[in-house]
């Protein structure tokens, strides 16, 4: 078995313009999520051309096996996970490969994660081929990440984690110079759920609300008091959000609606406390209300969980990236409050992703969900060496 980087930087180097060609042909061919038809498309025909046999799942994505199984190895396989979903967001990175489609762009970056694990995939299967893959690897590239509560659940439903023992991905991090990975142990995202307040009344003129239940008055109360609730009855140490993003009621200035409503998202860095906060963001909604003469309808759209790295898989990728990148090529990356789908993974198996750095050194710093998205495209072989280097030494006796 290959120990050191000498022998996957050379097996990467005649894939390199191949793979910045894919990727940028995703780029301008970008689909939704559960629309990656032909993104799956091209992944599966790669795969079939390097002599692999990718199974196609339910509706789009697939996985690919590399490798000697437990029945041979006696240990389970390690699984690298890719994204293939594209955003609703209009691309305006101006370059070459912009987009083709109106309103739709790899804003998130998952065209460089499809890319990395296919790059990682064919650097396994050389070293299969030569008998120097010592267990087996499963190739996941999933559809919907974007799409709450997230596409890795049709992975797990159709087997895709069936003989897995550990997983790993990467995430794009255009705050993160490239030739670096982030990593941390515990959790390095939120979770992120959806959460809608509905309230109803009788309606009736802004002169006498004392005759009529005030809408618009305990939907204020909702938006400014319950984050406030929140932020005492669950540990303030799980990092517990509520952000509202968006509130509607009535349609003059001197009538009290009969119905008003208020989204936002409800965020927690600590699965414990994201199992409680459910009940507690709907009592303190309910008891907020109780004053006013009104109804309330509250629905609480679970999404996923937090990311939550394990130690020992976490110092693997961070040995990876030392052997293939170098010294210092490892920072601690910050708790982010956004969602990632790869959790729904790791309720399942042990398993650690980390953030690749994507900002050219020196440059301009984007960020992610914004149509403006430009990558420094050299994270695309750091993703595959880590990714490669991380499953070889995760399937070590």
């Amino acid at each position: 078995m290959p120990d050191d980087r000498s022998d996957l930087i050379p097996r990467l180097a005649p894939l390199h313009d191949e793979l910045i060609e894919i990727r940028r042909d995703l780029h301008a061919h970008p689909e939704l999520g559960r629309t990656e038809q032909r993104t799956t498309k091209v992944v599966a025909d790669r795969l079939r051309a390097a002599g692999l046999e990718p199974r196609l799942l339910p509706g789009t994505g697939l996985v690919c096996d590399i490798g000697p199984g437990a029945v041979t190895t006696g240990r389970r396989r390690i699984a690298l996970r890719a994204d293939l979903d594209a955003l609703p967001v209009q691309d305006h990175c101006g370059t070459a490969w912009t987009s083709t489609v109106p309103g739709v762009a790899h804003a998130c970056g998952h065209d460089v994660h499809t890319v990395g694990v296919l790059g990682a995939g064919l650097l396994l299967a050389q070293l299969a081929e030569a008998g120097d893959l010592p267990t087996g690897v499963r190739l996941i590239f999933q559809p919907a990440e974007e799409v709450q509560p997230g596409g890795a659940l049709d992975v797990i439903a159709a087997g895709g984690l069936d003989g897995v023992g550990r997983i790993f991905g990467v995430h794009c991090d255009p705050k993160t110079d490239v030739g670096h990975v982030g990593t941390r142990i515990g959790p390095i995202t939120s979770a992120s759920d959806e959460v809608t307040v509905t309230i109803t009344g009788d309606g009736g003129h802004t002169s006498r609300p004392h005759l009529t239940g005030d809408v618009v008055f305990a939907l204020g109360q909702v938006i400014t008091g319950v984050p406030a609730v929140l932020g005492r009855r669950l540990d303030p140490r799980s990092g517990v959000n509520l952000t509202w993003g968006m509130v509607q009621a009535g349609t003059a200035h001197n009538a009290i609606p009969s119905t008003g409503t208020v989204r936002g998202t409800l965020r927690c860095l600590d699965v414990r406390a994201w199992e409680l906060a459910s009940r507690v963001f709907h009592d303190a909604v309910v008891q907020m209300v109780a004053p006013f003469d009104v109804e309330v309808e509250v629905r609480h759209q679970r999404g996923v969980p937090p990311v939550e790295n394990d130690a020992r898989s976490t110092g693997i990728l961070e040995a990876a990236a030392l052997d293939v990148i170098g010294e210092d090529s490892v920072v601690l990356t910050e708790q982010s409050l956004g969602g990632e789908d790869f959790a729904w993974y790791l309720t399942k198996v042990p398993g650690a992703m980390a953030r690749l750095g994507t900002r050219t050194p020196g440059g301009h710093t984007y960020d992610i969900h914004q149509g403006d998205l430009v990558v420094d495209e050299r994270a695309i072989d750091v993703a595959a060496l880590v990714l490669a280097r991380a499953a070889l030494l995760a399937g070590r006796p």
